[in-house]
């Protein structure tokens, strides 16, 4: 259903291609899912396309509303020029193939535009940029606004107003996030977890992030462990393949009165979202694996630091947020306080905090 009287809503009956554009991380890719959602549901005739980075593939492959899924490759700056050069035109030659006659741009990445100019679909949307840009101005037929800076509004809803500029209004039974883990993914994880004789319901836990300002203490997490397989509790590990985070998951593992199932650096994306499927609950901070915790419906607990917790929390699960209540300063954004890569906000979070909102959500 379009806005009424938007004077420049798009009538979808006129679009056959869409191109939708969102070249950012894994956590961020997964968090414009519902754009396909609504997108798809308001004119099924459409052919959804997305536009990624190489490694965030996961984060969209399997679902149902995409119908091809072009990607950015970063290693691509590592081989060479001239192999770059031919790697971009052989993208582009790709993406004009298609015909687009609708793209929806995400982000503010330059790509965005010169794909809007070069491609010269009929309708194309973006984020008003908050600085005069001429370039980008002219590039564009429909820009939507772009949330205050700050924690004042979910990504998801920001993302969504790409949809609202041109006139689709999206239902709530349409904004869920949507990753498919695949039947690969599925087995694997049931064999991994029936190897181990872990059974369905135990805790997930994923203290990670490419970004350790993040992520709580090695020892927190390792009492808030202890306590929980003290109560009858299994738990499962699991973190990304990175050395830093290994490394942390390391100390965890040795600070463990006893080892829960570990299997971090094992295993996919895809793999992860099957995880987090069969749990009764996730526990972790500020990382993709919280939205794809999300994704699955399953409840989080999502401890929260410098980074905005209305901004990038879980969305559409039962979920407890735990964040410092005596820290004013925060969310601040830095990397740390001032940017020593440790935030306080979170290493003096106590772990009693946590486990009483894990029980609560165990509980319910």
């Amino acid at each position: 259903m379009s806005l009424n009287g938007l004077p420049d809503a798009v009538d979808l009956s006129q679009v056959k291609r869409a191109l939708v554009v969102k070249l950012r991380h894994h956590g961020d890719v997964l968090l414009a899912s519902p754009v396909f959602n609504v997108l798809k549901a308001r004119a099924p005739h459409i052919e959804i396309d997305a536009l990624v980075y190489a490694d965030t593939q996961e984060m969209l492959s399997l679902h149902p509303a995409i119908s091809t899924i072009h990607a950015v490759d970063r290693a691509w700056k590592q081989a060479g020029v001239v192999a770059q050069a031919r790697a971009e035109w052989a993208l582009w030659q790709r993406l004009k193939a298609r015909r687009y006659d609708l793209l929806i741009h995400l982000t503010e990445h330059r790509r965005g535009m010169w794909l809007a100019k070069t491609l010269k679909p009929r309708i194309r949307v973006a984020p008003q940029l908050r600085n005069d840009d001429a370039l980008w101005q002219e590039s564009f037929t429909h820009f939507y606004k772009l949330a205050p800076r700050g924690n004042s509004r979910h990504t998801v809803e920001s993302n969504l107003d790409a949809l609202r500029r041109i006139g689709i209004q999206p239902a709530e039974d349409e904004k869920p996030l949507l990753l498919i883990d695949g039947a690969q993914a599925a087995t694997r994880v049931e064999a991994l977890l029936a190897q181990h004789g872990v059974a369905q319901g135990y805790v997930h836990v994923h203290p990670t992030s490419r970004w350790l300002f993040k992520t709580w203490p090695a020892e927190r997490v390792a009492q808030l462990i202890d306590a929980l397989q003290a109560e009858g509790r299994q738990v499962v590990l699991t973190a990304g393949p990175a050395q830093k985070e290994m490394a942390m998951i390391e100390r965890i593992l040795g600070l463990c009165a006893v080892a829960p199932l570990n299997l971090a650096g094992q295993i996919s994306l895809k793999e992860v979202a099957s995880v987090a499927r069969r749990a009764s609950l996730f526990v972790g901070v500020d990382s993709a694996p919280l939205h794809i915790a999300a994704s699955q419906g399953t409840p989080v607990v999502a401890l929260f630091g410098p980074s905005g917790d209305i901004e990038w929390g879980p969305w559409k699960t039962v979920h407890r947020i735990v964040a410092s209540d005596v820290h004013p300063c925060r969310p601040c954004g830095q990397d740390g306080c001032g940017g020593s890569k440790v935030s306080e906000c979170l290493t003096t979070l106590p772990v009693a905090r946590v486990l009483d909102a894990a029980r609560a959500l165990l509980a319910r």
